[in-house]
């Protein structure tokens, strides 16, 4: 039983897992955003454009039938604000250099099987060295600071400065 719970917790509580849920609610409060600002903002623009408070009245008359076309464009239209807005915030990340520092890698122990980080030298559950020979301890700390500092190091676009008239 205990085995089972160490292995729930490791899932549960693993940065994957909770990287995941918080992206999710995340996105689903953005999304309700973008909805909004379509709703409010755009249809409402296109309320005073075209008298017409929404594409809800677009319809097709196919015989007996109703196609609501309008229903569809507005939800097109919502999408399509969601992907674009999205998208922006992706390439705003990647231009920031954001998230690109980050290690996804893990590896298991070779003695608890719990995850550790690739790059540990002994194992942070069960205090097993990972490595044939440890470092001394100037050595460690040289090497943590070295990964510190490549972690801390955001490539943050310099301002450039204007030139004075001479």
């Amino acid at each position: 039983m205990r085995k089972v719970w160490r292995e729930f917790r490791s899932f549960a509580m693993g940065g994957s897992i909770i990287d995941l849920a918080l992206g999710f609610i995340i996105g689903a409060a953005f999304s309700k955003l973008v909805e909004a600002f379509a709703q409010y903002i755009i249809m409402d623009s296109v309320a005073a454009l075209f008298g017409q408070p929404d594409f809800a009245s677009l319809n097709v008359h196919i015989g007996k039938s109703r196609i609501e076309v309008g229903a569809f464009l507005s939800q097109l239209l919502s999408f399509l604000l969601l992907a674009w807005a999205l998208f922006l915030i992706v390439k705003a990340i990647s231009a920031l250099g954001i998230g690109q520092r980050r290690v996804f890698e893990q590896r298991e122990c070779p003695y608890c099987q719990e995850f550790v980080a690739s790059r540990a030298l002994i194992c942070k559950h069960c205090r097993q060295p990972l490595v044939d020979e440890l470092p001394s301890l100037a050595e460690a700390e040289q090497r943590a600071a070295e990964l510190r500092a490549r972690r801390l190091a955001l490539p943050i676009p310099a301002r450039r400065r204007e030139r004075e008239p001479s």
